[in-house]
């Protein structure tokens, strides 16, 4: 009895210890550090880390490495924040970096990654001589993944796909978008760019990416960040450059500082009542513009899920800029494009866009600057000419004006001011900008209606807009799927401009990346993109030409491009009846007797006094 009795007080002894033990165990003081490494001779010696965990504000910290120390410690008015600056000097080797954190009596030690940069991963900035091919990855195709769970892993809000909605989850990842790049190869772009990837875990989803809640995580529904690293390079060895979405305005809602904010202003208007943004971008060069309208312009929110971020704070603006830099030495993207920029604060961004270049000189980055006119836009391009209040430091603006204008342009008889006049009237106010040539020119993307509202009768005026956007100056952007001629309108919801590309997803009943997929309209568009682009690639003339063009006359629009003696003339018959064009008025650009290559049939060409062009023609001349 007695020897039962005393085995049963040295069980509840050792369990009670091994209770109290566990509940006396010391608690992890670091749960994550963003940026999660970072590489030796970096342009910038100072490293910003931003360490998240129970009250780690309050715990010393020192770091041993050699040619790394601690330069600052910034303590943010949440205890639950702490920011380490390091300087890391030009002698410093890749390793282990020895970070220790003392709080009252527990201390953790970690080993934080500093490696060595790898020459591969050079990026190599996008230019006029590129053609982007724009793809929302969640719509475009996917690829079964070996391990499904994955997909979901570490989230708050996992989705399952549901294609039968149009703003759910659909499943296309970066794995579907590696399994295309053929495709892409023989259509002939030069660029993709991808909208954003990130971790979006919002309530719904967030399928369009644009909600950040991990800058340092691709979402694990698109894959993992090895899988784009993996993407990029295989776009690389194909001779295809990638172009990565970033949105410095915003966050997603669910973004950890929103669950636990580093001090009250990381975000604009934290904790007011919500103020919506008024849209209105006019205001930053309005020289009339009232305060208020101006700062409900940039410190609104865009919505009541994208918390607004405030980049005056310098830590946050610190954050933003390491960020892009990670991404951009971590996985060898050519270059961002930045969404929303003007709504953000102007002179954060410009330091921004000027850290990136001094990091990577040269490295292009276009912002989404959505205006009506060409003198809002040109405000913010580098070297502006009308801006007087700061240099942007922006290489390259979006053309949106093209954009609103570009379907009446092409299917508006051209006279009076209208269709091809409108082109003409647009390039007139190039004087505007700095470099045109770095201005991204586009007639539809993922936020606007489609090119085709509805299914084409012909593709005359297609091939024209396509034609013009292929050869004129500036940085061409093709929205996934106008090669097969993908048609919608806002006027449905987002989801209609958004549709999937068929064939790119498992059970679907035709597919469009086979030639035997596509209806015979669909091999017409594509065969003549083709053409376009393939002639494209490699040709100086129209990536660095200059540009010279014709008052439209006779509804037909007439422009050269020109390099070192050699030209491409381009004829656009912008009316619906065939035009037989005197010549006499382009002797400047076509001499008489001069011979030319119709690039699109093949036939040559000898000018005589008059060249006939058939109804809604079209002329690629190339000098022989």
């Amino acid at each position: 009895m007695f020897q039962r009795f005393l085995m049963s007080a040295m069980c509840l002894t050792l369990c009670v210890a091994a209770a109290f033990a566990r509940k006396s165990a010391p608690r992890e003081i670091v749960s994550s550090i963003a940026p999660p490494c970072w590489w030796t001779a970096m342009a910038c010696d100072t490293l910003q880390l931003m360490v998240a965990g129970p009250g780690v504000g309050a715990a010393d910290v020192s770091v041993e490495y050699p040619g790394v120390r601690l330069a600052e410690r910034v303590s943010l008015d949440n205890p639950d924040w702490l920011l380490l600056y390091l300087v890391i000097s030009d002698d410093a080797r890749p390793g282990d970096v020895g970070l220790t954190f003392t709080l009252g009596m527990r201390r953790q030690t970690l080993a934080y990654p500093l490696k060595e940069r790898d020459a591969s991963m050079r990026p190599r900035a996008f230019t006029a001589a590129d053609v982007m091919y724009l793809i929302m990855p969640d719509r475009f195709a996917r690829k079964a993944p070996a391990d499904a769970a994955a997909e979901c892993a570490g989230l708050d809000y996992p989705t399952v796909a549901d294609r039968s909605r149009p703003h759910a989850r659909h499943g296309g990842n970066i794995a579907g978008m590696r399994s295309r790049l053929d495709y892409l190869d023989s259509l002939g772009v030069t660029a993709i760019w991808v909208n954003p990837v990130l971790e979006n875990d919002q309530p719904g989803g967030s399928y369009h990416g644009y909600s950040t809640t991990d800058y340092y995580r691709i979402d694990p529904r698109f894959g993992s960040n090895d899988e784009w690293r993996e993407f990029v390079a295989d776009a690389h060895a194909k001779g295809m450059k990638v172009v990565m979405d970033m949105i410095f305005n915003h966050c997603g809602s669910n973004h950890p500082w929103l669950k636990s904010l580093p001090s009250p202003d990381w975000l604009n208007r934290a904790g007011d009542e919500y103020q919506q943004t008024n849209y209105r971008l006019t205001t930053l060069h309005d020289p009339y513009a009232s305060d208020f309208d101006r700062l409900q312009t940039t410190d609104g929110w865009f919505v009541r899920s994208m918390p607004d971020l405030n980049q005056r704070n310098p830590h946050v603006l610190k954050y933003l800029i390491q960020n892009s830099i990670w991404w951009i030495e971590y996985s060898g993207i050519d270059g961002i494009r930045m969404d929303t920029h003007p709504y953000c604060d102007a002179a954060a961004m410009a330091r921004w866009l000027a850290d990136v270049d001094r990091q990577y000189p040269g490295y292009n980055i276009v912002g989404e600057c959505w205006y009506e006119n060409e003198a809002s836009s040109a405000y913010w391009q580098k070297n502006s000419l009308v801006n007087r209040d700061l240099n942007p430091q922006l290489p390259s603006v979006m053309d949106f004006v093209l954009m609103q204008k570009g379907r009446d342009a092409f299917s508006q008889p051209t006279r009076d001011g209208k269709g091809l006049e409108i082109i003409y009237n647009h390039l007139t106010l190039d004087f505007l900008f700095p470099d045109p040539s770095r201005i991204l020119t586009f007639f539809d993307n993922h936020d606007t209606d489609r090119f085709l509202l509805e299914a084409p009768e012909n593709l005359n005026s297609w091939k024209q807009a396509m034609t013009f956007l292929l050869t004129s100056r500036g940085i061409p952007q093709i929205y996934y799927g106008t090669e097969i001629l993908m048609h919608g309108t806002k006027a449905r919801g987002d989801g209609n401009i958004r549709l999937d590309m068929p064939g790119g997803f498992e059970g679907d009943s035709t597919t469009v990346f086979t030639r035997q997929g596509r209806t015979p309209m669909q091999n017409e568009a594509f065969d003549f993109l083709s053409k376009l682009l393939r002639w494209r690639r490699g040709n100086d003339v129209i990536a660095r030409g200059s540009l010279r063009h014709f008052i439209p006359a006779e509804g037909v629009y007439v422009y050269q491009r020109a390099l070192d003696g050699r030209t491409v003339t381009v004829m656009l018959n912008g009316t619906d009846a065939p035009v037989n064009l005197p010549t006499e008025r382009y002797a400047e650009i076509l001499p008489r007797q001069s011979k030319h290559k119709d690039i699109l049939t093949g036939r040559e060409i000898t000018i005589e006094q008059t060249v006939d062009l058939p109804a809604r023609g079209i002329l690629v001349l190339e000098c022989m």
